[in-house]
């Protein structure tokens, strides 16, 4: 079943040339999909127009059959939680620690109590830092950080999980650990989308990938099959 759908997209910032032109592609629930191209080939703008950060200038967007560029401004956040984000910088808080970092949007979504600490905690296992709880972020490795980062965007148990360059910054030991956890939930039905230009990630995992150049789309290659269960499995 589709998930996300661009036809014809396109996005253009005021006095700027096309930042993509006319991309199409399709991504089904549970698939691992790499978004790759150099600096400045779109990727971050295609991964801002999944996430409805940003709107298309031209074409269509459908995410779960709704059309971004149709939906009113009061129903974005409802889509967006649907979706878990992932930064290469983080955007942590660094004046709260582990264990409020990942309360946030908890609380931004009401969610408060016994069930927001089981989750909490339940994320912070996931990715192995439920020992570091009460630990400030600026006391974490770059790798620790990158994986609260994660925890925080799953914690919500989102149906959709986005990268961007979520590697990018870390050695190679790091990296293949952050990538194993986005394998794990996409193994349980969450679909991944990561922007990535580390060529031996895509290798190793065989998947989706959608390769951009000067912001159009070049190349698709299949991915391996999907997860099909229609029901998806609770990732924490």
């Amino acid at each position: 079943m589709s998930i996300i759908q661009f036809d014809q997209v396109s996005k253009r910032y005021q006095a700027s040339n096309d930042v993509l032109s006319q991309v199409s592609f399709t991504i089904k629930a549970g698939e691992l999909v790499f978004v790759t191209g150099r600096s400045g080939a779109g990727k971050s703008t295609l991964l801002k127009l999944v996430a409805a950060i940003e709107r298309p200038s031209t074409g269509t967007v459908l995410v779960n059959n709704q059309n971004v560029s149709q939906l009113r401004a009061a129903a974005l956040p409802y889509l967006r939680r649907k979706f878990g984000l992932v930064f290469q910088d983080h955007k942590l808080l660094y004046d709260r620690n582990c264990f409020q970092n990942i309360a946030l949007p908890l609380h931004i979504n009401g969610l408060t109590g016994t069930e927001a600490n089981k989750r909490i905690r339940a994320a912070l296992d996931k990715v192995g830092l439920l020992h570091k709880e009460k630990a400030m972020p600026i006391t974490l490795s770059g790798g620790e950080q990158q994986r609260l980062a994660i925890a925080r965007a799953v914690v919500s148990r989102p149906s959709i999980l986005i990268a961007d360059e979520p590697t990018g910054n870390l050695d190679a030991t790091y990296a293949a650990d952050i990538m194993s956890l986005f394998s794990a939930f996409q193994q349980v039905g969450v679909t991944v989308i990561v922007a990535t230009h580390d060529a031996d990630t895509m290798t190793e995992h065989h998947n989706n990938v959608l390769h951009l150049q000067a912001g159009k789309l070049i190349q698709t290659l299949a991915p391996i099959p999907a997860w099909t269960n229609e029901s998806q499995a609770n990732i924490l």
